[in-house]
């Protein structure tokens, strides 16, 4: 297996996983069927396509590849059809999502380089291809994004993509940066989860006259 299909997979596995917790998200919210596959493909696809609407990045890869759209789809409807049993699988989809978060941080720094961007260019597209299907998901279910919220995830995307781009300027071979950056970014953000480590708030509210 190559580099490339190592990441395609690890894509395709990150991208199914953020599809259950979208759909998941949106069955909090008591939404229709129609509303939790959106709510999916938002949350799995919505950081890449951001990503690359910032960028120029045509065609969008669920444009070229709208079979993507489907499985996404499929899944969506999956996960209501199990969502009874989805309680106990909560401690896999935080690890799956662990480690999609680390691939689409590495996988935006690789397109942004790919279409000549500067490597402060390319840490950004990196962090927000890792932390926007999120941000898009919880807009839609109307509740401020969990990576806002003391949640260490923003964080560990900006760290994944960061190292992935300095390993990349000293020329470092393909295979040693995802040896690295994957196990240290999905690490990182394991152990953020199991130490409960967190970004401090700013709490500020007005004073009211009396």
């Amino acid at each position: 297996m190559t580099e490339m299909q190592l990441i395609l997979v690890l894509w395709l596995v990150g991208v199914l996983t953020e599809a259950i917790t979208g759909a998941l998200a949106a069955g909090r919210n008591r939404m229709d069927l129609f509303g939790v596959v959106m709510v999916a493909c938002f949350t799995a696809i919505g950081g890449g396509t951001v990503r690359d609407v910032l960028l120029g990045g045509y065609p969008l890869i669920w444009v070229a590849h709208p079979e993507y759209l489907l499985a996404i789809a499929i899944t969506a409807l999956l996960t209501v059809a199990c969502a009874p049993v989805m309680r106990y699988l909560s401690r896999l989809f935080l690890t799956l999502d662990a480690l999609g978060l680390a691939v689409f941080s590495i996988i935006g720094v690789q397109k942004a380089l790919s279409m000549g961007c500067s490597p402060m260019t390319a840490i950004a597209a990196g962090l927000i291809t890792g932390i926007f299907g999120g941000i898009l998901r919880d807009l839609f279910c109307q509740r401020v994004p969990l990576v806002f919220q003391k949640e260490l995830y923003a964080i560990v995307s900006l760290a994944t993509a960061s190292l992935y781009m300095g390993l990349t300027l000293v020329e470092v071979s393909e295979w040693v940066k995802l040896l690295i950056c994957l196990p240290l970014g999905f690490g990182f953000r394991l152990l953020a989860i199991r130490f409960s480590w967190s970004v401090p708030t700013f709490d500020y509210q007005e004073q009211t006259a009396h």
